[in-house]
């Protein structure tokens, strides 16, 4: 657990987008791995087992209708106290950023975590696993129990859906 845990909370907070759903959805994937272990059948490496578990747990609790809120870690964080308020950080060292600069990039931020919270399930993990997480194709494949050429049109939709998403307004 002590290996996996922070790997497993970033990813389930990038799809649900909630400090605390991340929290209590990690328990929920720790759990049921130990229950399940012994199904564990060592065709696949653990840690692509392990995060199949947390994206069906992930987009289990979201299709229940819990939070819907998505940002990205690496540009916001969810106060730990509790509040549920997301505030953005700066990304570059404020010194050498206009506030100008700093508001603008601030804004592209939330418009593309916004973008990514409205896609369908299907792409939004897809998304996260390549782009956020770094996986490579196979891996995601074996994550989502996909064919590989699934995982790569999939990922390819996404990405224009996102695009579409995000064109300047006009």
């Amino acid at each position: 657990m002590a290996r996996y845990q922070d790997r497993v909370f970033n990813l389930v907070y990038r799809l649900s987008g909630h400090y605390q759903d991340a929290q209590d959805i990690t328990q929920d994937v720790f759990l049921r791995v130990l229950e399940h272990i012994g199904n564990f059948r060592q065709q696949a490496q653990f840690y692509t087992w392990l995060f199949r578990i947390a994206v069906n747990v992930a987009i289990s609790r979201r299709r229940r209708g819990q939070r819907v809120r998505f940002h990205s870690l690496d540009a916001t964080t969810d106060s730990p106290d509790g509040d549920g308020e997301m505030r953005t950080h700066q990304i570059a060292d404020p010194r050498h950023e206009r506030p100008d600069d700093a508001a603008d990039r601030g804004e592209q931020v939330e418009r593309v975590t916004e973008a990514i919270g409205l896609l369908d399930d299907e792409f939004r993990s897809v998304l996260v696993l390549k782009d956020i997480e770094g996986l490579d194709y196979q891996q995601i494949a074996e994550i989502l129990d996909l064919p590989l050429g699934t995982v790569k049109s999939r990922l390819h939709r996404a990405r224009s859906e996102l695009k579409v998403r995000l064109e300047p307004i006009q």
